[in-house]
């Protein structure tokens, strides 16, 4: 947690950047595993933390826009908890802990929000992501849940994506601890790297580095020699000679900032020349990113600029045809790497997507997000001094998507179909690493850096 004056002048910057009626945030409760006294290990809101600063369950912030007041809603332990919690701080406590002196029990919230609602005041809310949420949302306002994101405040989206999108010096540092715990992982994963090893002895070993030092992980871990399938969560391969393994990981500080990196390496400890060609090709397109990233680029530039160091390797292996830009301009780069370059990092790993991207239908507020310039909409997002990003080119290939394109017909003439069918059984190369942008460019996250060449990982794997 930082200091109180640190919330209070965040709460008071959003203040100013709304204007009018209440802000809600409501920060999450407990989440129940399989009954309700054995809950899921609890991750706070990132938004309520970064304005209220608290990582206790089931909290309501609460901003008044016209009056000022800042106010803390919840209930305090009773001696039936503390037999079972030991002692906990007030919720005054709390509250003065990060500069609110207003605190009020739960039940005072709704009777407060209705008041305010029959006055013809806004409530400001945030599109809810979690089912808890929504019904208390629900409750609180009288809207049915299948309507809240109807009446979402988009100037509350995006004042929190402007304001979470550049990371103090302090955010930075927690975030350099978090990339601390994330070297130990990924350099741990890479000693574990042999035959016969299952892939969840890994992601377990890894997992653990980051629950003792930190949070806990900032997303599942993926630990995979499927590197193809991109968000793979089955870790039960057992590892074989010859083949890669992908580890894409990260771990939360315990102020809850992130990291996320990605390595691909060989399990019998050699990459085979296939496996290097591709490998290099990637980490060509890697640290091009990572030399041009700079302020007041789009992330448009940077992710064609990706694209099109990747298109020119495959041109050199006679996996593509014709000329780079031709591959980039018809959309072929995409059967290779179908997903962004990289994404917002802070307190979430997709930092404010939690509101944004997939939340809704942006071609309705499309001028306003593209003003924004914030990484809800990537589309429209401009990086800044403070952006955080992470530079994560890759190249796959996946059978059932190779096949698509090729009986559709497209990429004909500029993709190698035949060429690829050596390549059916490759897996999947990414690699990642968290990038500030500064006033004169970009700078890697972390005192050091993950092994990363191919003689650096060789030198590494299953030693």
């Amino acid at each position: 947690m930082f200091s109180a004056k640190t919330y209070a002048a965040r709460r008071e910057a959003l203040r100013a950047k709304i204007g009018e009626g209440i802000i809600l945030l409501p920060g999450n409760p407990l989440t129940p595993n399989n009954y309700p006294n054995n809950a899921y290990y609890f991750r706070q809101d990132s938004t309520f933390r970064y304005y209220f600063g608290l990582n206790t369950p089931a909290l309501a912030g609460v901003i008044d826009c016209e009056s000022g007041e800042e106010a803390l809603y919840g209930d305090d332990f009773t001696v039936e908890d503390i037999i079972w919690t030991g002692p906990q701080p007030t919720l005054r406590e709390l509250g003065e802990g990060v500069g609110i002196t207003a605190t009020f029990p739960m039940e005072a919230l709704e009777p407060r929000l209705r008041k305010a609602i029959a006055l013809g005041r806004r409530i400001h809310y945030l599109p809810p992501y979690r089912g808890e949420t929504k019904l208390q949302l629900s409750a609180l306002l009288g809207i049915k849940p299948g309507l809240l994101h109807d009446y979402k405040s988009v100037d509350l989206m995006m004042a929190v994506a402007e304001m979470r999108e550049k990371k103090s010096p302090e955010e930075i540092e927690a975030m350099e601890r978090a990339f601390g715990i994330g070297y130990e992982m990924h350099t741990l994963a890479m000693k574990m790297c042999r035959a016969g090893i299952v892939e969840r002895q890994i992601a377990g070993a890894i997992e653990g580095v980051a629950k003792s030092r930190g949070q806990g992980v900032s997303f599942p871990s993926i630990v995979s020699q499927h590197g193809e399938t991109l968000h793979n969560l089955n870790a039960d391969g057992v590892l074989e000679n010859g083949r890669l393994l992908l580890c894409d990981a990260g771990a939360e500080s315990v102020e809850g900032y992130c990291s996320d990196h990605t390595r691909t390496y060989p399990v019998s400890g050699k990459f085979t020349q296939q496996q290097k060609d591709i490998y290099n090709i990637v980490l060509a397109a890697h640290d091009h990113v990572a030399r041009i990233a700079g302020p007041h680029m789009m992330y448009t530039e940077l992710h064609n600029a990706a694209f099109g160091v990747l298109a020119e390797g495959l041109v050199s292996l006679g996996l593509i045809r014709g000329s780079a830009s031709q591959a980039v301009e018809a959309g072929a780069m995409t059967l290779f790497m179908p997903h962004g370059l990289g994404h917002g990092l802070g307190m979430d790993v997709h930092d404010c997507e939690a509101m944004g991207e997939r939340s809704f239908d942006f071609a309705q507020i499309a001028e306003r997000a593209a003003a924004s310039a914030t990484c809800i909409y990537r589309a429209a997002w401009r990086l800044e001094p403070g952006t955080v990003i992470t530079d994560e080119p890759g190249i796959y290939f996946i059978p059932a998507l190779i096949d698509k394109c090729r009986a559709e017909g497209l990429y004909k003439g500029i993709v190698d179909y035949d060429a690829l069918e050596s390549y059916r059984d490759f897996g999947g190369i990414r690699i990642e690493d968290d990038l500030e942008i500064t006033e004169t460019g970009n700078r890697m996250l972390g005192d050091r850096k993950i092994p990363v060449t191919v003689e650096e990982l060789e030198a590494v794997v299953g030693r």
